[in-house]
């Protein structure tokens, strides 16, 4: 088992690693190989999660999607933003709709990362149009154009629903760690700009908190996947020397937010043996503080990612299987 770890905190002893996970951790080594540890390494780390990234053809697998990319007016002086539009072929007119942010530690990630699992395992058996937002990247483009990226997306799609075959007041929000961090963000900004109404928002291991200094960030330093090491290089990228600060804004840190009343529904969900263990359990937890929805999923053993990497075991079965079950029961209120 991957057992190389930072010797330089004096923190309880790491959580154990689901068994039947090891062996994908073995084939991935330890963070300081499977994420880049320094801004000249990003370049590289894009090019090889882009070589699996899925093409439009394999996305719509002969026939059985229909799928297209289109630019929309970006947010006020920036570039347009590209949308992944994808839904089921012969879907009805009035679909819900899931607007998805890619992962990639803020610095790297396409509209297509992840798409493949989403139409088959959602918007097959639900019936729903799928748009993932290309958003732009750090550190060429820091805060916030990320996430002004995937509000001017959000507002096209909510006005213009009805052109893809959507409802747009059936929103769900989705994202998986950057983006599930830019999920969160999002969330509070239709919020406080009286935005688009969401019926849910949905984070997979999220990237919420700059700081990166809780004890689940300490315990599994140099263990799994995307550690602390590889998270500060993350947000470093997106913040710069705003990183850490007092009055950070939280649409760039959902973490910083004061108030979370007045969110639409959230699932949160993480590994127990991951670096965003505690950021995400306490964000949850604040949520219900706040008089606030939110269902918590810790699954014990798991590391970042687990789900998508490790998709034949039984923890990414089950992790699969509750979130589909969460957007069933959200999608008939």
């Amino acid at each position: 088992m991957n057992n190389h770890r930072d010797r330089g905190q004096h923190t309880a002893p790491p959580v154990p690693f689901d068994p039947e996970l090891n062996p994908t951790l073995e084939t991935l080594g330890p963070p300081h190989e499977n994420a880049p540890a320094s801004a000249d390494q990003i370049p590289r780390w894009r090019a090889l999660l882009a070589k699996a990234d899925p093409t439009l053809d394999e996305l719509r697998d002969r026939g059985r999607f229909e799928v297209h990319e289109r630019l929309v007016p970006g947010p006020s002086g920036a570039p347009d933003v590209s949308l992944l539009v994808a839904r089921p072929a012969g879907l009805y007119e009035g679909a819900p709709v899931i607007y998805h942010m890619h992962g990639g530690g803020m610095i790297s990630g396409t509209s297509r990362t992840g798409m493949e699992t989403i139409l088959r395992e959602w918007a097959e058996p639900l019936e729903l149009v799928v748009v993932s937002v290309d958003y732009r990247l750090a550190p060429e483009f820091p805060y916030p154009a990320s996430i002004e990226d995937c509000y001017a997306g959000l507002m096209w799609i909510s006005r213009h629903a009805a052109a893809v075959g959507g409802d747009p007041q059936r929103i769900v929000i989705v994202g998986g760690s950057a983006g599930g961090g830019l999920t969160a963000s999002l969330a509070l900004m239709a919020r406080d700009r009286q935005g688009p109404r969401l019926i849910g928002q949905l984070m997979m291991c999220p990237m919420l908190d700059d700081r990166n200094d809780s004890p689940s960030a300490h315990q599994m330093a140099g263990l799994g996947v995307w550690d602390r090491h590889a998270n500060d290089l993350g947000w470093v990228s997106l913040l710069g020397a705003a990183r850490g600060s007092a009055h950070l804004s939280m649409y760039a840190a959902a973490a910083r937010a004061a108030d979370l009343s007045g969110l639409p529904p959230a699932y949160v969900d993480v590994g127990a043996a991951e670096t965003f263990r505690d950021e995400n359990v306490l964000y949850a937890t604040r949520i219900w503080q706040a008089g606030g929805d939110a269902e918590l999923h810790v699954w014990a053993g798991g590391f970042h990612g687990f789900d998508q990497l490790a998709p034949h075991t039984d923890i990414a079965r089950d992790a699969r299987h509750t979130r589909f079950r969460w957007l069933c029961r959200v999608l008939k209120r």
